[in-house]
């Protein structure tokens, strides 16, 4: 925008950023008191307060002259409500709803449409089944704001549905800065006594020390007997290598004999136990400056890391609709998570002209899970009193490294005079040339994950009298699983502004590439008895059961070997390159258009793998060239956006009024383009991917008003349109009733349509007393509709809402600031309507999950300007997330409510 628009602004943004950080009385009350005396106390909060505003007002500011409709939420308002995760934070802006505590839906639609960056940059994902990023790996204290983009404009990646949200991590400091905070925790599902086993040394790391990673002897062997470790394949090769035995039951004996060894080498140290747990705890720590090294140079560094841990409890329980007496799933979990996080940005800047910044930043979030699991299908009802049980033992560890470098270049004349012999006289300038380079690796690892099958007695009300380990080759799983995500994405961007009379041009330009490569490996061994001589022996603890004894004893015939149809693993990779042109106009600082257009061609390729293939016959990938052929896909398109704004004073003193219309597009994830069959880690259920599956092409249509007072009230009013050729949904598929199945599907078509409404007001009009509060929300209503079209397996309602979308979502926050300063406290409410969780088919019913109600509460203490003493209350209802199927409750789970305190010392 203009100069002069942005000083004319000034003011008025200073007052919206007062009443969006504290009560405006604050500051009338610190300015008397300074006149009055000039206490060093006051002078010191007269300094907090600034820090505050100035960080709300350039917020402010950045909404105002954003070309497209984008809503931003700073760290300071995430810090008074909270939120510990991005993924909750984002909870509080308009339009958006969480899902599984790790995915945001933008207006309505599933995550697949929702795109994350990282200042910018494209980010590789740790998720298992999904190229998004869930986005509960980044803890919030790296964050200095979080800005969704709603309406696309061409200088983002196309692939963009209901909205991007760029995850901006904390800059250089100005001065000097350091900080402290120590903090602990508890919640209510979590009674003191957890389940357990003996792990790693290195688990309160997060990190495996070795103990559950794969034996190097069972690589080995599966080098040696080519993937297959079954006796008949053992015996093969044992008899290929020159092995000579005097009858075929002597070979048999042999190569059972190096089967059960092989066995041996599995940690089966697998014994659930209860233990005490212990309160969270929750500690960060960041030193930052900056050196002026001369008139024109200086630099600066910051620093942070944070270290989190914590055990919860909860219970699953699940009902089939047809069944909910009789086929009941309990399944009690205890979790011990640590979150890691390090961060290390540096920067050099010259006469406000050239700036280069390096960002490093590295995440660990890992998970160690222990469960019992009980319940009863179609084979085995309650009344029958008999049922099934499954221990199961799971260690997943996700990490993210990024490593990004920045640069913004200003032809200015200090720039100008620091290249002898003029040779940069020629640049205009106002001409800015912008840059990044951004390399990132997520990795997921999953070691020796456990399950383990059981038959259980049960009493008439269900509850279990005794239980043993099941007989059969299936009745334990080893599983190891690998993800590797790796991501380079680099571009530049120029801006030329050119001022004329009455009015400005702005013209942009610039390239990106984007190249991505996945692998997923799994590699799963099954461990069972086919009989054994003493039944009972079955009832012992899990690592008796499959003790050295128990497994070499001549008597007992236990058989092991490696599981799997070998298409569970695949490898996959992507290739962008997209060149974008924009023209932005602003005439007379009340009419603003932009326009532009995004060429991409996009290359993906997707293929099953299988690590354990030897032969021409058995191949690791496909020699077949049409199935080569088919596992590819190229797309080459233009998708052109443009955006009208009115900026005048109707009904307040500075209104906008934003148009904005794009076409879009978005990919299948990688997986989902293979035929495999997999488990979804979120859901338990199994996914069948589609090579056949399409992008889906959108239309986007945006409308927004905006006023803003000068006493800091705001409202905005938002309509949205959305229509969608071949989106991309899950439908039910034929299964039985202990199982769950998805299958990724092009419907014909869906159609969104929405209206947000967000505002703040401060509530001094109500009286003296109220001076010191004020409150902030938004509502979204819409309506969403899907026709699923001929693809899809006789969906019980070809019409319907799209999947995860609700009808309306509302947000509220009550904040109080005293007086003094002293004190702040925030009460957030936040709830969405029922949202399709599954559609059914055959005449099934569909299943919704429930509103939610979230209220939760942060109080804040000043005592000093350095410190601050925060408790947060979350979940102040006790809410449960359900899940309702034809009147049933199929689904239930409660999440406690969770209070901590913690205290920070920060200069």
């Amino acid at each position: 925008m203009i100069k002069h628009e942005k000083f004319q602004r000034a003011p008025l943004v200073l007052a919206i950023a007062t009443a969006s950080v504290i009560a405006p009385n604050v500051f009338a009350q610190v300015a008397m008191d300074s006149i009055a005396g000039p206490q060093a106390q006051q002078i010191e909060e007269v300094m907090v307060q600034g820090r505050l505003k100035d960080s709300a007002e350039t917020l402010v500011m950045e909404r105002l002259d954003d070309e497209v409709v984008t809503d931003i939420l700073g760290s300071e308002m995430i810090g008074r409500v909270g939120d510990s995760t991005v993924a909750a934070a984002l909870r509080r802006v308009s339009g958006l709803s969480l899902v599984n505590d790790k995915f945001v839906y933008v207006r309505g639609l599933g995550e697949r449409y929702s795109s994350t960056t990282l200042n910018g940059a494209t980010v590789p994902s740790p998720d298992l089944t999904r190229n998004v990023i869930p986005l509960d790996i980044f803890p919030t204290s790296v964050v200095d704001s979080l800005a969704v983009q709603k309406s696309y404009s061409a200088d983002q990646a196309a692939t963009f549905g209901g909205g991007n949200v760029d995850i901006r991590t904390k800059s250089i400091p100005d001065s000097l800065t350091y900080s402290f905070e120590l903090g602990s925790g508890m919640n209510t599902e979590t009674d003191g006594n957890v389940l357990s086993y003996n792990g790693g040394g290195d688990d309160d790391f997060g990190t495996d020390d070795g103990t559950r990673a794969m034996p190097a002897e069972l690589q080995a062997a599966l080098q040696r007997f080519k993937g297959r470790l079954g006796v008949q394949d053992i015996r093969q090769v044992l008899e290929a290598e020159g092995n000579v035995y005097d009858s075929a039951s002597e070979a048999i004996a042999a190569a059972q004999q190096v089967n059960r060894e092989l066995a041996l080498n599995l940690n089966r140290d697998v014994s659930l136990e209860e233990e005490s747990s212990k309160p969270d705890m929750d500690v960060k720590a960041s030193v930052g400056n900056s050196f002026i090294l001369s008139d024109d140079w200086e630099i600066g560094f910051l620093a942070g890391g944070s270290y989190k841990n914590r055990w919860r409890e909860e219970e699953t329980i699940k009902r089939a609709y047809g069944f909910p007496e009789e086929r009941i799933d309990t399944e009690n979990t205890s979790t011990y998570s640590v979150d890691l996080s390090a961060n290390v940005n540096l920067g050099v800047r010259y006469a406000d002209e050239q700036e280069v910044t390096f960002t490093s930043l590295y995440l660990r979030n890992t998970d160690d899970d222990a469960s019992i699991r009980d319940y009863f299908n179609e084979n085995r009802e309650v009344s029958d009193r008999r049922g099934f049980r499954e221990y199961a033992l799971k260690y997943e560890e996700r990490d993210l490294m990024l490593n990004q470098v920045k640069g913004s270049h200003q032809m200015g004349p200090a720039s100008k005079a620091l290249v002898p012999g003029g040779l940069l006289n020629w640049a205009p300038e106002e001409l800015v040339v912008d840059w990044f380079y951004s390399d990132a690796t997520a990795q997921t690892d999953i070691p020796n994950e456990v399950s383990i099958s059981a038959d259980t007695i049960t009493n008439a009300a269900g509850e279990v009298v005794t239980s043993a380990v099941s007989t059969g080759v299936n009745s334990s799983a080893f599983r190891f699983t690998e993800l590797k995500d790796q991501v380079t994405n680099y571009g530049w961007s120029a801006t030329l502004p050119v001022e004329f009379s009455s009015s400005t041009l702005e013209l942009s330009g610039g390239y990106a590439r984007t190249e991505k490569g996945r692998t997923y490996k799994q590699t799963e061994f099954r461990l069972g008895a086919l009989t054994v001589a003493d039944s009972g022996s079955l009832g012992g603890s899990l690592s008796d059961v499959f003790g050295d004894d128990q497994i070499t004893n001549g008597e007992n015939n236990y058989v092991f070997d490696r599981a799997g149809a070998n298409n569970q693993s695949y490898i996959a990779a992507t290739l962008t390159d997209a060149a974008f042109g924009k023209v932005d106009w602003t005439l007379n600082e009340t009419w603003r258009l932009s326009a532009g257009a995004r060429w991409e061609e996009y290359n993906q390729v997707a293929l099953d793998w299988n690590p354990y293939g030897y032969t021409l016959d058995d191949p690791q990938i496909t020699n077949d060239p049409e199935e080569l052929r088919e596992a590819t896909y190229i797309e080459d398109a233009v998708y052109p956006s443009v955006s009208l704004t009115y900026m005048g004073s109707l009904w307040a003193e500075t209104f906008q009024l934003r148009f904005g219309a794009s076409k879009t597009s978005v990919r299948p994830d990688l997986r989902e383009i293979t035929d495999a069959i997999y488990i979804d880690p979120i859901t338990d259920e199994q996914i069948k991917g589609n090579p056949n599956a399409r992008p889906s092409e959108i239309t986007n249509i945006d409308l927004r008003g905006e006023w803003f007072f000068d006493n800091g009230d705001n409202l905005t009013i938002s309509a949205y349109y959305k229509d969608i050729a071949d989106p991309i949904e899950f439908f039910e598929l034929a299964s039985s009733d202990t199982n769950v199945a998805r299958e990724i599907i092009n419907a014909e078509s869906g159609e969104i349509t929405g209206i947000e409404i967000e505002g703040l007001k401060t509530l001094g009009f109500m009286g003296e007393f109220m001076d010191s509060f004020f409150l902030q929300g938004n509502l979204t209503v819409q309506e969403t509709e899907l026709e699923a079209g001929s693809e899809a397996d006789a969906p019980t309602n070809p019409v319907r809402d799209m999947t995860g979308a609700s009808d309306y979502v509302v947000n509220m926050l009550i904040g109080f600031d005293s007086p003094d300063g002293n004190h702040s406290a925030t009460l957030g409410y936040n709830m969405f309507g029922d949202r399709l969780y599954l559609a059914g088919r055959n005449g099934a019913p569909d299943a919704y999950e429930q509103p939610f109600h979230s209220l939760d509460l942060t109080y804040s203490w000043y005592p000093t300007s350095e410190i601050t003493v925060k408790a947060k209350m979350q979940n102040l209802l006790d809410e449960a997330i359900e899940i309702e199927r034809a009147g049933v409750i199929v689904f239930e789970e409660k999440p406690g409510q969770s209070f901590s305190l913690s205290a920070q010392y920060q200069f």
